[in-house]
Formats: C-alpha cells, structure tokens, sequence
C-alpha cells in the first residue's frame, strides 16, 4: 500500500485545494492530510483565521472522495511526528515551498511539489468576500 501525506490550513476550500488533493490521490493507494489546529492558523494567518474550525475543516475534507485521513495538528513538533508515524511513500507540498525546509520530509521516501495554481487561494477568496 503507498502513502500520500499533505497538510495545510484548507481553511476555506476551493478548486485548488482540490486539484492538489486528487493529484496527490492519483500517486498512491492512501491520502493522509494534516491540518493545522485553529489556534496555529490563528498564530500564522493572523487573529481574523481560520473561518472555519478544524473540525468543520476535517469534516469537509473527510468528505472529499480522495481524502482518506485526515489529523488536526498544534506544532512542528506534532507535525514531524504525524510525518514519522505514516513514513509516507510520497509527502506532497506547494510550490512555495521548494526552496526552503519542509517539515517531517525526513521521513517520507519522496517530496514532490504541488505547482500552486495562482488564481485561487483562500486570502483571496476572504479578500473579495469583504470587499463586495
């Protein structure tokens, strides 16, 4: 059986998260996704995030036909544990991400990178929703 490991906000879903979730689907047999806790978000989005709870945000991505797993997590720490405990075949990331260190890649057999795709992203989405 091959692993697939992503994680992220997912905060507010939209067709990029989607695309990414069915790529990373489409290279193995389990898709494990780790979201960020509120209190995270919060500390790295800002004090406005996340629009939704981690558990309304692991009960979406639940229900997503390629999404398998899914783990809510407070800390690197936590993070790079998730990573360890499913020793992932491949660990899929964004973009904006390939030239800096990824946390738990250590114990995944392979890092591949999402290209993001640029007209969707969850800052945009809140940013056109209030400026309507």
């Amino acid at each position: 059986m091959k692993i697939i490991f992503t994680n992220g906000c997912f905060d507010i879903l939209h067709p990029a998260h989607i695309e990414m979730l069915k790529y990373a689907k489409s290279l193995g047999d389990t898709l494990v996704v780790g979201i960020d806790s509120d209190e995270r978000v919060k500390e790295k989005k800002g004090k406005l995030r996340p629009i939704n709870s981690s558990e309304d945000r692991k009960q979406m991505l639940l229900a997503i036909r390629y999404v398998d797993e899914v783990y809510v997590f407070d800390d690197d720490k936590q993070l790079k544990s998730l990573v360890k405990k499913f020793e992932p075949d491949i660990m899929i990331v964004g973009s904006d991400w390939m030239k800096k260190p990824v946390i738990g890649s250590e114990y995944a057999k392979e890092v591949k990178f999402f290209e993001r795709i640029p007209k969707y992203s969850t800052s945009k989405t809140i940013e056109s929703i209030t400026n309507r």
